[in-house]
């Protein structure tokens, strides 16, 4: 699995990414990320989990009104 960190300042716009195998350390940078960019009014921050068939999870997601949003993960 790959975690993916992404940034946008509009929504389905261009976006900053970076991919990480470390779940953990995917978190921690999308963690700084909220740090350094989470007031910003249209700011969403997300972490998701890339499958190898290219399909996507979201895991977490943030923006400035609505904090932290968690996905529910399947089988929790």
């Amino acid at each position: 699995m790959t975690y993916r960190v992404a940034l946008r300042f509009i929504p389905g716009g261009p976006a900053v990414t970076g991919d990480w195998a470390d779940p953990a350390t995917a978190e921690r940078t999308w963690r700084a990320h909220i740090g350094i960019y989470g007031n910003h009014p249209t700011a969403l921050i997300t972490l998701t989990q890339q499958r190898p068939d290219g399909d996507g999870q979201t895991l977490a997601a943030w923006t400035r009104d609505g904090g932290e949003q968690r996905a529910q993960l399947s089988g929790a």
